[in-house]
């Protein structure tokens, strides 16, 4: 019988087991996101930015439906405000990014996007040395502009600005619609108030083209990649591991971005860019893993 001095060998094996299948997850997170990103570019000729954006959130909204079967009644009127808000976040910081990814390639408009959760996190921390982090950020999107406006322009450069500070009010949103929702059902929701928001825009741009079997396809891999598959594995991730590890991991988005816009839209990144891009992740590895600062009072053990 295994003793404290000598575990079982399955207990010994079973945390490093663990830790590589919370990884797994996590990279199958990573490749989804940004391919489903890359699919979507694809469908903007013939449906429009706004078409997509609605076909994806449509899609979604009725998968996590049919999976979750939220409860609708027994919430208070701040309940459905917060969803509301919620909703709000997922349809603009989706209708950003796609006009920023049909402006400018993938792999800078996911780094200027997570600049807005980077904030978010060196403001939270509240620690002097996690400006260090920012600063290098800031090199890294001062090398970017550098490179000059003949791929990035004005406008894309906009649209993932403005699609990164609404991520961070999305993460705050989500915190607090966690704590208020059982399972996923605020997710569920608040996606359906997303596709509500967006379906009148997409539905004005693309008509009834949104109908059209292989828009429909395609629209249904965008949902999947872009939406199920990655909040599903991360879910599923966050379980099985540590949330700065996973943070950790999640900053590699941006150059699996470029990764994707390479191989299914082919678009290669400058020297200049791809450094901008590993200045980025080097700041958000950085930021995640500052532990916030003990408040006035607390004891530090």
């Amino acid at each position: 019988m295994a003793n404290a001095l000598h575990p079982a060998p399955s207990a010994v094996t079973a945390a490093p087991t663990r830790r590589a299948g919370a990884v797994g997850l996590v990279l199958g997170a990573l490749l989804s996101g940004p391919f489903g990103g890359a699919v979507a570019a694809l469908l903007f000729p013939r449906v429009g930015v706004d078409g997509v954006v609605t076909l994806r959130l449509t899609i979604a909204a009725l998968v996590l439906l049919a999976v979750c079967r939220p409860r609708v009644r027994g919430y208070r009127r701040t309940d459905w405000l917060l969803i509301g808000g919620f909703g709000t976040a997922l349809a603009g910081m989706n209708t950003l990014a796609y006009h920023a990814i049909a402006l400018i390639p993938l792999g800078p408009v996911v780094m200027l996007e997570v600049l807005g959760p980077l904030v978010l996190s060196v403001v939270t921390t509240r620690r002097a040395a996690s400006w260090l982090w920012a600063g290098l950020a800031a090199a890294g999107v001062a090398l970017l502009s550098s490179t000059g406006f003949d791929r990035l322009t004005p406008a894309g450069i906009g649209f993932a600005v403005a699609a990164g500070a609404v991520w961070a009010g999305y993460i705050m949103a989500s915190a607090r619609v966690g704590q208020r929702f059982p399972r996923a059902d605020g997710l569920a929701l608040a996606m359906t108030a997303a596709a509500v928001i967006t379906l009148p825009f997409g539905a004005g741009t693309a008509g009834i083209t949104l109908l059209n079997p292989y828009v429909l396809a395609m629209g249904a891999a965008v949902a999947l990649l872009s939406s199920a598959l990655p909040y599903t594995l991360e879910l599923l991730a966050l379980r099985r591991m540590p949330t700065t590890t996973f943070a950790v991991l999640m900053s590699l988005v941006p150059a699996v971005a470029a990764l994707a816009g390479y191989v299914v839209l082919h678009q290669q990144l400058t020297v200049l860019e791809g450094l901008a891009i590993t200045l980025v992740i080097a700041a958000n590895v950085g930021a995640v893993r500052m532990p916030p600062r003990p408040e006035l009072g607390e004891v530090v053990a």
